[in-house]
């Protein structure tokens, strides 16, 4: 048997893209608010600021986030999340006018983290990321999700381009 609780240990390779997952506590939907996904969002241009990383993809949904970020000065991704997660509850909570000195835990104790391997490692998280709101079902196309790095990586030609059609109605599809 496992005991995940001691000797927890990260995977530190200077220059590697990792993805990370982090989770809202309780998995409340915080984020379904506009004004707090933008907070989430200014924070961490801010510690980006701190702590430099290239983004190369992301998905922020209601109760938590995907992210493959590449640390490119002396921190590593451990400093970037424990930066961005202090950051935004200290700022959440004087959006709620509690004290700083009042106890709050908005996020999970821990984040999950994955150090990319290759390319084709790269792409998969990436199509998982891209999908995330789809398979929550919050829209039935990842075009559909403002919150994504979808589009970009569309542009880059990672996806073909979007095409549209009219949705057939139930008895063309024999229903």
């Amino acid at each position: 048997m496992y005991n995940l609780g001691m000797n927890f240990r990260r995977y530190y390779v200077p220059g590697s893209a990792v993805f990370i997952t982090q989770v809202v506590q309780d998995r409340e939907p915080i984020f379904r608010d506009v004004a707090h996904m933008s907070l989430l969002r200014q924070i961490l241009r801010n510690v980006k600021e701190l702590h430099p990383f290239i983004m190369l993809g992301y998905v922020f949904l209601f109760d938590h986030f995907h992210m493959i970020i590449q640390p490119t000065g002396s921190s590593n991704f451990s400093d970037i999340m424990r930066s961005l997660k202090t950051n935004f509850t200290k700022e959440y909570k004087k959006k709620l006018d509690l004290s700083s000195s009042q106890s709050m835990k908005f996020w999970q104790k821990r984040f999950w983290d994955h150090v990319i391997r290759d390319d084709r490692d790269f792409e998969n998280h990436l199509h998982y990321i891209h999908f995330n709101p789809v398979k929550h079902g919050y829209v039935r196309d990842p075009r559909d999700w403002q919150s994504s790095s979808y589009i970009e990586w569309e542009k880059r030609g990672l996806y073909p381009p979007a095409f549209y059609w009219d949705e057939p109605n139930a008895t063309e599809w024999g229903e």
